[in-house]
């Protein structure tokens, strides 16, 4: 047999070699799609009935537009929770798990969120709001914001109060912001982001494939357990590594979650006292007009 012939052979046999891979790789999407792992996890700081699991000088740095999170369990007690504040460049979004709770804002609107309902508030160039528990049931809750860009960030304020039958399911996910499956959010101009409310029964496991893009993920956890490839126990947060991957999780016990998946935010963060700004300069407009309508509040005698 000549050299010519047997490196021939060797070639047609590499070349199939190859073949089979590239094959593998098209065929098998578990080797592109291997589930991302989580790359902190905490449980937050605790003051009263709220904990603060994310902040926007800390971990909202790694997953915005998600730049704050708090969980509260908060008894009524017939005062305000915060009282009315000021927000600019941002959406504050209140996800209400158990109970019911009392909102109003300088938008004009009033009125009442109960469990499995929640409020977005679409701050913009500035609003003040307020909000707390209704007697009953203590008021469970995640409060996260929302880093705005573009036009909204400065836009004008607009408020949604949704009830609990306008949330849309798709199998044991509600879809807060988004969509999943068939289930989209009424919520208008939130491309970019999903904002979910999961409930998984003892044994049952959960594969998110985020949309293209989505390289921001991370979940809290209200009630039970979740196993990946480390154990998210109630009241803790994990964020997951930055990246396209699946995220694959499986209940151990009865489980409630919030989950979130975004296109991260790309411009750096710039603060105020309740704001949240993508430059110094939209940061100073937005806290004139929370000054104008603090203004027009303490005239009114609201403040």
């Amino acid at each position: 047999m000549s050299i010519g012939v047997i490196l021939r052979f060797f070639i047609d046999l590499l070349n199939a070699t190859l073949a089979g891979v590239k094959t593998l790789v098209k065929t098998n999407p578990q080797i592109a799609t291997a589930p991302r792992g989580i790359e902190l996890r905490t449980s937050g700081r605790s003051h009263g009935p709220i904990t603060r699991l994310v902040s926007p000088s800390d971990i909202g740095e790694r997953i915005k537009p998600f730049v704050f999170l708090d969980r509260g369990e908060v008894r009524y007690t017939g005062k305000p929770l915060f009282g009315i504040h000021p927000h600019s460049g941002i959406a504050t979004l209140t996800v209400v798990l158990g109970g019911a709770m009392r909102y109003e804002d300088t938008t004009g609107k009033a009125g009442t969120v109960g469990a499995g309902g929640f409020e977005w508030m679409k701050a913009g160039g500035g609003v003040w709001h307020d909000g707390g528990a209704l007697p009953g049931d203590p008021l469970r809750l995640f409060q996260l914001w929302i880093a705005l860009r573009g036009a909204d960030e400065l836009g004008a304020a607009e408020s949604h109060y949704l009830a609990p039958e306008k949330v849309q399911p798709e199998g044991p996910v509600r879809v807060v912001l988004g969509e999943y499956g068939r289930a989209r959010s009424v919520i208008p101009g939130t491309g970019g982001i999903n904002y979910f409310h999961v409930r998984l029964k003892d044994g049952e496991r959960w594969r998110y494939s985020p949309p293209v893009g989505h390289n921001v993920a991370w979940l809290a956890v209200d009630n039970g357990t979740l196993l990946s490839d480390l154990t998210i126990r109630a009241r803790e947060i994990a964020v997951f590594e930055e990246s396209g991957g699946v995220i694959d999780v499986q209940a151990a016990g009865d489980t409630a979650f919030v989950f979130g998946s975004a296109i991260k935010h790309p411009h750096p963060l710039f603060l105020g006292y309740y704001s949240v700004h993508s430059s110094p300069a939209a940061l100073a407009r937005g806290e004139a007009e929370i000054r104008r309508i603090g203004a027009r509040l303490r005239a009114e005698g609201r403040l």
